[in-house]
């Protein structure tokens, strides 16, 4: 900006040719010219706008149109905030400074809100009249509407019933302690640069190069010492110099030959001693003026007192060391009290999911044990009929038990999965089949006095979710329920698709758009405002002690929330409740959950592989290998890992290891088949467990060739399975 000042036609403007400026614009602008702050001179009453490279930038297509028109003219009503404190800069002498200025300012063609954090100082003329306004700003729009998202959040979120997550993420109000405790240090920083820019110059000098005579301001006299002379002219350089600190005479010197001799702004920092002999820290700043032929003519500037500097920057250096241990004590608790926090959570969840798998208990043991007692009868009967050698008709009994042991199979397996504990997975589901596949257990849990009934929709939306987390949701809702008809009811599982407007988006804290509704209603007992208000609040009940830990809704907030849905309670005293969970729709297809299995046919085979089965329990070996051989493998049986695992390390041929999870003799299953691929890298391992299928990955997926069956199964999934890992 300094070059194109000089080429500037001011003589066609008000403001005149620069030769003709007074000697108080000359200083204050230079001073703007040299910073590389965001600053402007506004000259005159009315106030005429002279400005900086920062200032430039910020202007766009508006410079040089805007260099010495009134800023009311180059800023409209951008400059209307702030007028009137401008104003009484002008009128009262007295400066101002302020943070978090409100600016609405078009530019690049666009309405932006802006925020600055600015300084105006008045400029004296020399006759000590105001004749302008210093002006320096520094633009934090970013750091202000950050704050202003932030606090919209968390007073948001205080106006809402929040979940366990939430309410244990609120607990980590230290975080955000800490991060204000940031802002603040940013917003000082900023005001020690603002102080430092606008009010620390103590007095102005003008040196003449072809004479060597220095006129200087009281300021500058007062500063280097020179009272004693009596006169603020004709001071030659030595005069000057004389009063800096020994050991900055010679750098000082170099630095004034070298801005002599390459121009441009000048620089410098250096000690002086004042009348009373005390050394203070001064900077000097300033540029050399050249005639057309470039020989040098004077030398303009200001000084700046750096002790308050000085003292700012060890105090915002103190403060941000302060930060920084504060900030590295504070990520660290921040981390173990999270840690704590999740571990606590998750021990939750999974206790409100053991309550409720207690409810399951007492109709799971009637259902087992009638189906136990189907299987037992079967067999009492086949082995009656053989003893008595009457064979005729006893496919009727195996059939009888085999069809008791499949339900109870099946049984076990929903159990299972519900009552296993993982990390939340959420996989497309189809919300209707896992209601289906539910409605037997919820009307074991809720009891015969109550009558289940399922209203689904067809061509339901697909969902994102946690399956296990949404049928422990449902679950809790058929057990609350329950609670609410003592004695007996309608409860009813209803499954609908949903437009969701912006209006009731706004009302239920979602966006707008497709939604999947799942509602539980009951014609029980109902409840007043004052519960409802305050169902969703952990640990709220209104069971008695033993009856419910209060968590059940909670949960289940919490999860729709994870999910990016909503729950919503309708509840009237004497008619009843209805619960509903919206679930945003997904666009991709339902993952196939169907683990039933149909029987096989035995088709033998003439390879004769060798296959070896590794399980404590001699039942299971005697029958897989009965069947085994039957279909020509060769089997070789062993009853703890140590055994398996001598067999395995050995040269015995092995196509296939087939190994139950749970073993005796120092390591499990999948351990033992991980030493054993040491020695027989492409063996193929079939796991069986009594588990749930996932249990056994929780430290990692099965490697290739290798396969997972869940007891109980049929014998023909057994033997397809194992042919198709040894053809593999």
């Amino acid at each position: 900006m300094g070059e194109f000042f000089r080429s500037y036609a001011w003589d066609q403007t008000p403001m005149g040719a620069p030769e003709a400026w007074p000697q108080s614009l000359r200083t204050s602008l230079g001073f703007v010219l040299n910073s590389t702050l965001l600053g402007a001179v506004l000259w005159g009453p009315e106030l005429r706008l002279l400005y900086n490279d920062a200032y430039r930038i910020m202007l766009g297509d508006r410079h040089p149109w805007a260099l010495g028109r009134p800023v009311t003219e180059v800023w409209g009503e951008t400059y209307a905030p702030i007028a009137d404190a401008f104003a009484e800069v002008m009128t009262s002498g007295k400066g101002f400074g302020s943070n978090e200025i409100l600016l609405p300012m078009t530019r690049s063609g666009v309405r932006q809100t802006t925020y600055w954090n600015a300084t105006a100082s008045p400029v004296f003329g020399e006759d000590s009249s105001i004749v302008g306004i210093l002006n320096v700003a520094i633009e934090t729009s970013d750091q202000v509407i950050a704050n202003h998202t932030r606090d919209a959040r968390h007073k948001l979120l205080s106006r809402k019933n929040i979940s366990l997550a939430e309410a244990i993420d609120s607990r980590t109000l230290e975080r955000d302690k800490a991060i204000e405790a940031k802002l603040v240090a940013a917003r000082d920083a900023e005001r020690v640069q603002l102080a430092l820019a606008a009010g620390a110059i103590v007095g102005t000098w003008s040196w003449d190069l072809t004479q060597d005579c220095f006129t200087i301001d009281e300021g500058f006299s007062e500063s280097f010492g020179l009272e004693s002379l009596n006169r603020l002219d004709d001071i030659p350089l030595a005069g000057i110099i004389s009063n800096v600190h020994p050991s900055d005479q010679e750098g000082l010197a170099n630095a004034i030959r070298d801005a002599i001799c390459r121009g441009g702004p000048y620089a410098h920092q250096y000690r002086v001693r004042r009348q009373d002999g005390d050394y203070h820290w001064v900077e000097a700043n300033g540029r050399v003026e050249h005639a057309h032929d470039g020989t040098p003519l004077r030398f303009p500037g200001v000084i700046l007192d750096l002790d308050e500097k000085r003292e700012l920057l060890a105090q915002r250096d103190q403060a941000i060391e302060e930060l920084r241990n504060l900030n590295a004590a504070l990520e660290h608790r921040i981390e173990e009290r999270t840690r704590e926090l999740m571990q606590s959570e998750e021990a939750l969840r999974q206790s409100q999911k053991m309550e409720a798998v207690g409810h399951l208990t007492g109709g799971l043991a009637h259902d087992f044990n009638n189906l136990l007692a189907g299987i037992s009868g079967a067999l009492d009967l086949i082995s009656m009929r053989v003893e008595q050698g009457r064979t005729e008709n006893l496919a009727k009994y195996v059939s009888t038990a085999q069809d008791a042991a499949d339900r109870a199979a099946a049984l076990t397996h929903r159990l299972l999965a519900f009552a296993r504990r993982q990390t939340l997975l959420p996989v497309a589901t189809d919300v209707n089949r896992l209601i289906g596949d539910m409605l037997d257990m919820i009307q074991r849990t809720v009891g015969p006095g109550i009558r289940v009934e399922s209203m689904r929709a067809a061509d339901l939306w697909t969902v994102l979710v946690d399956r296990s987390q949404l049928e422990n949701s449902l679950l809790n809702l058929c057990i609350n329920a329950r609670d609410a008809m003592p004695d007996g009811g309608l409860l009813t599982v209803e499954t609908c698709n949903r437009r969701v407007d912006r209006d009731v988006g706004k009302e239920l804290s979602i966006p707008e758009g497709q939604y999947l509704s799942m509602s539980v209603s009951d014609n029980g007992t109902g409840m007043p405002p004052e519960v409802v208000a305050r169902a969703f609040d952990p640990f709220f009940t209104t069971k008695p002690i033993g009856a419910g830990t209060g968590l059940g809704l909670s949960m289940i907030y919490g999860f729709a929330k994870q999910s990016g849905g909503h729950v919503r309670i309708y509840s009237e005293i004497g008619e009843g409740t209805s619960v509903c969970i919206y679930l945003p729709r997904y666009s991709g297809s339902a993952m196939d959950n169907d683990h039933s299995t149909e029987p096989l046919r035995l088709v033998p085979t003439d390879a004769g592989e060798t296959v070896m089965i590794v399980d404590d329990e001699p039942t299971i070996r005697m029958l897989f290998s009965d069947v085994l051989e039957d279909m020509g493998y060769h089997v070789i049986q062993a009853a703890d890992s140590l055994t398996g695992l001598s067999i395995l390390q050995s040269d015995i041929r092995l196509d296939l290891l087939i190994s139950d999870v749970g073993l005796p003799g120092g390591m499990n299953g999948r351990q033992m088949a991980e030493a054993a691929r040491v020695s027989r890298p492409s063996l193929k391992v079939l796991f069986v467990t009594g588990f749930a299928e996932n249990a056994m990955l929780n430290e990692g997926h099965l490697g290739p060739g290798m396969s997972v069956l869940t007891k109980p199964f049929n014998i023909g999934v057994l033997t397809e399975r194992v042919k198709e890992l040894i053809s593999r």
